[in-house]
């Protein structure tokens, strides 16, 4: 038998790998949750498997590597150790490492299961992690790389202005430990929307 390439994202939902010839005769490849059709057996070399902050699951081309693993943990780890949030999401896109948060927290879930009142009554575990899995993720921060040689960061957080939606400049460069320790403490805060 056969393996075939699935992926499971975090909301629970199994993405199968399929492949199809074009008419010029290349291969081309997509995922789909439909298990039906020609599954692939391998993923093509030179290519990855990457799960978005929005969950969807796409083969891409493995980037060239800008930001390092050690990086990564620096802020992963930053944010548990100065906020209180468990539910985050740490990307990273080319030079820069962005953190999404999620608008749904542990709280909010319980003041859902509460309002339910005897419908939830049982259930209340299987609801508070389906809200949690299904949660979608906002862009908040992020550490931007401009100088590989001595490894300094800038950071920008995300505007929400309705016509100005971006990332703006935070006008702060430094070493990434120093960034996180000083911005981090701001995720989910009123603070954040003081940052210019």
């Amino acid at each position: 038998m056969t393996m075939t390439i699935q992926h499971t994202n975090r909301t629970g939902d199994v993405y199968y790998l399929h492949e199809r010839t074009s008419k010029t005769g290349k291969t081309l490849y997509h995922f789909s949750k439909n298990p039906e059709g020609i599954l692939a057996n391998a993923i093509p070399e030179g290519y990855e498997v990457y799960e978005n902050p929005a969950a969807q699951v796409f083969l891409r081309k493995i980037p060239p590597k800008i930001i390092t693993d050690e990086e990564v943990a620096i802020v992963k780890n930053g944010i548990k150790e100065y906020t209180k949030l468990s539910y985050f999401i740490v990307d990273v896109k080319k030079n820069s490492i962005e953190v999404f948060l999620s608008d749904q927290t542990l709280d909010r879930a319980n003041e859902f299961c509460s309002n339910l009142g005897p419908l939830a009554y049982g259930k209340e575990d299987a609801i508070k992690d389906f809200l949690i899995r299904h949660a979608y993720y906002s862009p908040m921060m992020r550490f931007v790389l401009i100088n590989e040689e001595d490894r300094t960061f800038m950071v920008e957080r995300w505007c929400f202005r309705g016509r100005v939606d971006d990332w703006i400049d935070l006008h702060a460069a430094g070493d990434l430990p120093s960034l996180v320790r000083k911005f981090c403490v701001h995720l989910d805060k009123e603070s954040f929307y003081d940052l210019m």
